[in-house]
């Protein structure tokens, strides 16, 4: 079998490194030949929204699948006619926009913090007014790690916050004072079987996830967001990996957004689940039995932003898994990731806060 995967990031290569050991084989679609995942499959040049570098992509494979959100639905349409395209075009088209998103949480009862669209000046007025401040304006399309947001806190900052951010369809939410941010992993296969990785705690800097601690145990928190998680699944008819992040706030889940695809805040299964989610993703678009989601000790990672440790240092830390993305280092770019798995989640607490001091110290980077 052979797997195309638009997008060739460093998901796409982890999918890769994971179906190999089933007997699977990757394509990948990208502008770049230096993408990660030229490292593991060969690639095919061009734009997400080439039809026909697309066509020449799904020809080649049996089932294609992706690695980002930002694929245009109107140019995959014509491919998921004649392939299997999963997760569903239906999915992806929810994701890209903030204010479906939203909408369809809504539509399905799963909470979230007040909203409005907003398209003129005069709308971003009435947003305020009508929900308060402090509040998030946000870009409907195209943002993540933290780009395309303002935070407002006074009136006085909208002018400036429109000027920076208008000219684009926008959505303003109501801050929200949470407590913490946590994020399920649930997938489903095209059979219908599901099963769901523990939360995991995330913890965000600059609107980047800088680390994330599982499992997180937390009974009352994870029966709600099997319940969203369901909701989701059988409304999109799903089939992959589905991660919903979710802020906490007096014991409460609030949906921040989803995402059709493998998750940063899952990149701890690799070695710290029976399952990894980059298997069952594959396992579950291909309608193969889904493996076990079950933690095997208390893991930590963390990502490596801008810059990477040194490997010999990172490697002196107990139960450290070491990823490098073969990337060029530049700001704010993830370049790699660190698991640690320990026995107890105090000795994993110990190393991670080992590793958070190693990436802090100054040290020579490599």
């Amino acid at each position: 079998m052979k797997i195309g995967i638009i997008g060739a990031g460093q998901l796409g290569r982890m999918l890769a490194l994971a179906g190999y050991p089933l007997g699977l084989r990757f394509v990948f679609l990208d502008q770049s030949p230096e993408a990660p995942g030229g490292q593991v499959g060969r690639i095919v040049p061009g734009a997400f929204d080439d039809p026909a570098k697309l066509a020449e992509l799904a020809a080649a494979v049996d089932v294609v699948t992706f690695d980002v959100e930002n694929v245009p639905v109107e140019a995959v349409e014509s491919i998921a006619a004649e392939r299997p395209f999963l997760p569903p075009v239906a999915a992806l088209g929810a994701s890209q926009d903030r204010l479906h998103e939203k909408t369809l949480f809504r539509s399905l009862k799963i909470p979230t913090a007040p909203f409005a669209p907003v398209d003129s000046r005069e709308d971003l007025t009435r947003a305020v007014e009508a929900i308060g401040l402090p509040g998030v304006l946000k870009t409907r399309r195209l943002g993540y790690d933290g780009r395309g947001q303002r935070v407002l806190r006074k009136r006085s900052e909208l002018d400036a916050a429109f000027a920076q951010l208008g000219g684009t369809p926008l959505i303003y939410e109501g801050f929200v004072d949470f407590s913490c941010e946590v994020s399920l992993i649930g997938v489903r296969s095209t059979r219908g079987a599901t099963c769901f990785y523990p939360l995991s705690m995330n913890v965000h800097e600059d609107g980047i996830l800088r680390y994330s601690v599982a499992p997180y145990r937390r009974a009352s928190l994870e029966k709600q967001a099997h319940t969203y998680m369901r909701r989701l699944l059988r409304h999109l008819d799903y089939a992959g990996v589905l991660t919903i992040e979710f802020f906490v706030k007096r014991g409460q889940l609030i949906a921040n957004e989803m995402a059709p695809r493998v998750h940063n805040s899952g990149h701890w299964t690799i070695e710290g689940a029976e399952t990894s989610q980059f298997e069952n993703h594959l396992r579950a678009i291909l309608g193969l039995p889904l493996g076990s989601s079950a933690p095997v000790g208390h893991s930590a990672m963390v990502n490596f932003i801008g810059d990477m440790p040194q490997l010999e240092q990172a490697l002196r830390i107990p139960g450290m898994h070491f990823h490098s993305y073969g990337k060029e280092a530049r700001p704010k770019r993830k370049l790699g990731h660190a698991t640690v798995v320990a026995p107890s989640a105090a000795a994993r607490d110990r190393a991670l806060q080992r590793l958070l001091r190693l990436l802090k110290s100054g040290r020579p980077r490599s």
